[in-house]
This record gives C-alpha cells, sequence and structure tokens, in this order.
C-alpha cells in the first residue's frame, strides 16, 4: 500500500489528506524523503557544468520539496496535537535533521558553487529578489560553518546534533509537566469564580477525567483563576504550580538542558568566530548588535517600572483593606488587579466576554481583512488532524489564494501558547496551489466558547501573521510569508491587534452572544479607556525576560541557570510582586530551538514600528483608509523577505521610527 505522505495529494488544493494518514506512515516517509533530498542535493554538488544561478540557487531552493512535504504534516501535529508515538518521532528525527543540515551546509563541494555563483553575482544581471535570496543563501551556508574543515567542522555538527536533541528534550518535558498536573476544586472553592470560570475548570475536569471541576496549566483557565479566585491559599498554589514548569526534578526538569544549550551555543558562536552567540544571532537581524537591543529595553525598562512600582503601592492598600499583612505578591497581582480595574474602569470581565465569542472575533478578524485587501473567507469540509479544527478556502476577486486553517482550543495534547505556520507557502517558482497557513490557540472550550479581550488580542495577533502568509506575492518559498528577521516578523501581527481596538469593528462585532445585541456603548468606552491599564505590569514582565534572554547568550554561559537568572532581576530591580513572564525552565521560545534565542526582545523592536504604522491610518483616512492598506500590502505583507527589512519598512512610512510611539500607545509617556 502506498504511503500517503508519499503519493499525490488529490484533495482540495493539493491539501494534506490527514484521515488517511496514521502515526506509522511518518518514519518511512521520512526515511525515503530524506534519501530523496539527499540524491538532489548531490546532484547539484556534482553537477560538472559551471556554476550558475540557476544550477545551483534555484536548484537548491526546488530541493528537499518531498521533505518539506513530510515535515508540515508531521510537525504540525506534533505540536497541536501530540502523543506518545509522536514524541518518540521528535526525539528521533530532531538529531537526523540536525545532521542532513550539517551535510547540507558542510558539503565543501556545494559551497564551492554557492561560493562562485557569490563571487560572480554582478555579472549575473539577476532581479532584485534574485539577489535577495542569492545573498542569504550564500550568507546561510556561511553562518552555518561550511568553510570550516578538519576538526573544527567535525565539531560544529555535533554541536548541531546535540541542540537538535537538547530543544526536543525541553519541549516535550515542559508539555509533561504541563499535562501532567492539575488542581482539583470542591463546589465552595468556586465562589467568586465567574460563569465562564467555572464552566472551562467543568471543561478541563471532564478532559482530566476527574469527578468535578480542576484548573490546569492552560493560561487561557489559571490566568482567570489567578484574577477572580478569592482563595489565596489555592491562587499561590496555582501560581507556584505555573511558575515552576520545568524545575520540579526529575525527568522532566529543563535546569540542566538549559545550561547545556548556553555552552553549546556560546560554543558555536565561537567556533564562526563571533565573540557571543548574540553577537552572532543579532547579525542578520534589524537590532544588529546586543548594545542596540539594550538600549531600546532600558528605554522601556525604567518607565514601566515606575508605573509598576505605582500601582503595586495601589494594590497593596487594597490588600491591607481585606485585613492581609505582609508582602504583596506574585499570587495576589491579578486578583487585586482586577478589582482594580473593575472599580476604576468599571469594567467587569465577566459581563464582557459575552460580547467576545470565538465565532464573532473569528467574523471581526476576517472581515477587517476584507475591508483592507479584499479577502474572503468560504467554510471548507475536509478531513483535519483533529476534530477542533475549522478550514476556510481564502480567495481574492473570484481566484484562490490559500487555505486557512484555524485550531483554536486548549487540549492536554498541544504545547502551550499561540503560533501562526504555514504547512505550504506562496510561491511563483514553481507555480504553487496557493499557500495553507494555520492558526493554533489555547482558548478555553465552551458552548459557546467566550474570549477574554487579551484572547481577542491574541486571535488578532495570529490573524496577521496569517495575513503575512496570505498577502504574499514572491518568486521564492524560502523568502515569502513570514520568511523575514525575527525582529521584523512581529510587525504585522502586532500591527493587525490595533484593529480590535477600532471602534467601529467593536460596535458591528462585539455583540451578546445569546441576545446578538451590540456592545453598550459605555462598556465600549471603558473597554477602549482600559486598554492600557496594568501596563506597567505587562511590560515588565515581558522586558525582564527579553533581557534575561539577553544576558544569557551575550556573557560567559552560566554554571548555575536559577543564580544567574535571580542575578539579572536583582540588577534591574525587579518588583517583587512580578515574576518574568518566561522563567527559564519553561522559555520555549528560547529553549525550544534557536528562534528566539538572543531574540525574545523582537516583539518590541516590532511593537516600535506596529505603532508608527497604525499611526500612520490615523493620519490619514483613518483605520480603513484603501491608500495606506494598498502601501501596506504593497511594501510589507507582500515582500516576505525578499528585501532588507529596514528597506521595506522606509519605503512605507518613509523613515524609521522612533521609541515614542510606543510609549505613548503603552501609556508610559512621561
Amino acid at each position: 500500500m502506498t504511503n500517503p505522505l508519499l503519493a499525490e495529494w488529490n484533495t482540495p488544493f493539493a491539501l494534506a489528506p490527514f484521515d488517511a494518514i496514521s502515526d506509522e506512515n511518518f518514519a518511512p516517509a521520512f526515511e525515503v524523503a530524506m534519501d530523496k533530498a539527499r540524491v538532489e542535493v548531490a546532484a547539484i554538488a556534482e553537477n560538472s557544468n559551471a556554476p550558475t544561478f540557476a544550477n545551483t540557487i534555484e536548484a537548491l531552493e526546488a530541493s528537499g520539496k518531498a521533505l518539506d512535504r513530510v515535515l508540515s504534516v508531521f510537525f504540525t501535529v506534533a505540536g497541536a496535537d501530540s502523543n506518545p508515538r509522536r514524541q518518540e518521532l521528535q526525539r528521533d528525527f530532531g538529531p537526523k535533521l540536525a545532521a542532513y543540515s550539517s551535510e547540507l551546509y558542510g558539503n565543501k563541494a556545494l559551497f564551492a558553487r554557492v561560493e562562485a555563483v557569490w563571487e560572480a553575482r554582478e555579472t549575473l544581471s539577476l532581479t532584485p529578489e534574485q539577489q535577495r535570496l542569492l545573498m542569504l543563501t550564500h550568507r546561510a551556508f556561511r553562518r552555518a560553518g561550511a568553510a570550516l574543515t578538519g576538526e573544527q567542522d567535525k565539531r560544529m555538527r555535533a554541536i548541531m546534533a546535540r541542540l537538535a536533541e537538547l530543544g526536543t528534550a525541553f519541549t516535550q518535558n515542559l508539555l509533561a509537566d504541563e499535562a501532567s498536573w492539575h488542581m482539583a476544586l470542591s463546589e465552595g472553592d468556586l465562589e467568586g469564580l465567574p460563569e465562564f470560570v467555572i464552566r472551562a475548570a467543568r471543561a478541563a475536569g471532564q478532559e482530566k477525567g476527574a469527578d468535578g471541576p480542576v484548573i490546569t496549566l492552560s493560561r487561557s483557565l489559571i490566568v482567570p483563576f489567578l484574577q477572580f479566585s478569592p482563595r489565596r491559599g489555592l491562587r499561590r498554589k496555582a501560581f507556584e504550580a505555573w511558575i515552576s514548569r520545568g524545575a520540579r526534578g526529575g525527568e522532566t526538569d529543563n535546569r540542566a538542558i538549559a545550561e547545556e544549550i548556553l555552552r553549546l551555543r556560546a560554543e558555536r558562536a565561537a567556533l564562526l568566530g563571533y565573540e557571543s552567540f548574540a553577537a552572532y544571532k543579532l547579525e542578520t537581524e534589524m537590532a544588529k548588535t546586543p548594545d542596540a537591543v539594550r538600549d531600546l529595553l532600558m528605554a522601556v525598562w525604567e518607565p514601566a517600572r515606575t508605573q509598576a512600582e505605582a500601582d503595586a503601592d495601589t494594590l497593596t492598600a487594597m490588600m491591607r483593606a481585606d485585613g492581609i499583612n505582609g508582602d504583596l505578591e506574585p499570587w495576589d497581582w491579578r486578583y487585586y488587579s482586577e478589582k482594580r480595574r473593575q472599580a476604576e474602569h468599571d469594567l467587569d470581565e465577566a459581563a464582557l466576554k459575552p460580547y467576545l465569542s470565538l465565532d464573532a472575533m473569528i467574523e471581526a478578524a476576517f472581515g477587517c481583512a476584507n475591508r483592507l485587501f479584499g479577502l474572503e473567507f468560504t467554510p471548507m469540509d475536509i478531513p483535519l488532524y483533529h476534530s477542533d479544527c475549522r478550514a476556510w478556502e481564502v480567495t481574492r476577486h473570484g481566484r484562490h489564494v490559500a487555505v486557512f486553517i484555524g485550531d483554536y482550543f486548549a487540549r492536554g495534547s498541544k504545547r502551550s501558547g499561540a503560533w501562526c505556520s504555514s504547512m505550504r507557502g506562496q510561491a511563483k517558482v514553481p507555480q504553487v496551489q496557493g499557500a495553507v497557513v494555520i492558526n493554533v490557540c489555547n482558548f478555553a472550550k465552551g458552548d459557546p466558547a467566550l474570549l477574554s479581550y487579551d484572547d481577542a488580542r491574541t486571535l488578532f495577533h495570529e490573524f496577521g501573521h496569517a495575513l503575512h502568509h496570505l498577502l504574499s506575492d514572491v518568486s521564492y518559498e524560502s523568502l515569502s510569508g513570514t520568511s523575514v528577521a525575527r525582529d521584523f516578523v512581529e510587525l504585522p501581527s502586532q500591527l493587525y491587534e490595533h484593529w480590535l481596538e477600532v471602534p467601529e469593528v467593536l460596535e458591528r462585532y462585539a455583540t451578546h452572544v445569546e441576545t446578538g445585541a451590540a456592545m453598550p456603548p459605555e462598556m465600549l468606552e471603558r473597554l477602549l479607556a482600559a486598554t492600557t491599564y496594568d501596563m506597567g505590569f505587562q511590560t515588565v514582565e515581558y522586558v525582564a525576560s527579553a533581557l534575561v534572554d539577553l544576558a544569557f547568550h551575550e556573557g560567559t554561559p552560566p554554571e548555575d541557570l536559577m543564580a544567574a537568572q535571580r542575578d539579572v532581576l536583582d540588577r534591574l530591580g525587579l518588583p517583587h510582586a512580578i515574576t518574568m513572564r518566561h522563567a527559564s525552565p519553561h522559555f520555549a521560545h528560547v529553549f525550544s530551538g534557536d528562534g528566539y534565542s538572543s531574540g525574545y526582545y523582537s516583539y518590541m523592536w516590532s511593537e516600535v514600528m506596529d505603532a508608527d504604522a497604525f499611526a500612520a491610518f490615523e493620519e490619514a483616512g483613518g483605520a480603513f483608509d484603501a491608500e495606506q492598506a494598498r502601501a501596506l500590502e504593497r511594501h510589507i505583507l507582500s515582500k516576505g523577505g525578499s528585501a532588507d527589512p529596514a528597506e521595506l519598512y522606509s519605503s512605507f512610512r518613509g523613515r524609521l521610527p522612533g521609541v515614542e510611539a510606543l510609549l505613548r500607545g503603552r501609556g508610559l509617556a512621561a
């Protein structure tokens, strides 16, 4: 019987036939596709014809497509619907992929051909996009160690293989800690919790096979529990379990893994001639240097900490009024902050959530994309990898653009957080059947599913990433969509969040899930007035994480991870009642792979641009100004990684932005 992962996909838009694929198909398909990729690469390296852009750079771009197809399916299900077999396969595939990458970039004959094309670049009459692809290909080989020889080359391969093993182990340990912990609640423990939290806790209890409601470590459940539960002891128990993920001792402890990752990254950078891993990693980003990153973060840190300390005094006074002495603790902040929000903004999240149903917010995200860019979304009834998933065909002026898949609900088999991925990117060479784009979130299930305002922002954020894929219009897949510098990739996603705050959007889509009534104007006014509420806390917990990430990768790797983390936070003067958003043992952005290592700052770097970019709409005809939408698509969203990000932004806005718009947007300006 033919392996469905290797067969032609005679499905709508050549989508993966999820209903025909079993876990037992992955390993054989992986081996066959890997062998095919090796043959394709060898043919390029051993070509007797003189190196050209077509027979070397474009040929490399076209190689490995069968392997890409197998892995696109595997990593989609492994991240969003894991099981023991898929985890075992991840552990097996990781080192093999690292070895394949080392073979590719360590192929001296292949590198010689790439180098020859690079040296002849001025004589080749390449298009700007071809010049960009050539530069990125040559740079990738150089940064992967293609010029290393002998023992250095051998050591680099060993480092990359070990890093692949460690990243997989870090991720799986975190998933295991999140899946294994829950806190049972008695009926009495539900006192003070709004109905949406009670429903989510009961649904979580059913999933866990418990006799009653439980609190899990899913952010969409534990955060509202910390906001609303009057039982301080339970809040503490839940919070301490949440922040101890990856640091509980035993087989799932990530501390030694993270320490080894940092040592190997530093050694990798040294082999390539860089003074630190941060210097190596930031070379290709907009920021360029660790000093530039630190300057940005510290410019925001001081006003944010000042605001947070003032807020802490207010919350401590509220706690005293409740008869509780001692310090305001991290498990107290969200509870008293929610009370303060209700008092100052008369904004009750339990009353707000019925106006923010999941279906309505999906419709809002689609509706804004239609008004701005003419995209239309039609539901599709097709087999997907989990019954929670939904799919839409995306068209424009009647022409197929892509398939968009949404996987919105938290479950034990899904890693935490939210992300956007592409199972197939847009490309013209060769012409493909449109992109396949997935948004994965971790919202609490309900009937109907109701979102917090933060959840709704997350939905818009991830859909902003999706738009970067959907509107991509480049020749080569490796340059399409979100294939951009890490500190530029969050611009489209964070920019799209602004449309959730546009009054006319909420007036149209924020309707009561039962009555259909629009959100009352006074509630809408209070909601928008509160968008910068508690921004001192939010900014401090984020910037603390970003500065720890930078410190870990800039200096000598720490021998004691947690001691080094404490040292950075003590020097910063982190307020007692605020913790890092992601403590190091569960800092998946940084330790599950290289993606955000030395790069967690990038959300804030992008926010500097998104605040300024949305101001362009406000300065023109408003949030739906057609000319600005066309400019945003033409200069940024359609370009992918086909040009330097600073050039792309400058072509859209006429200049690069300063930090002032960000501080104003966060309510932190002096």
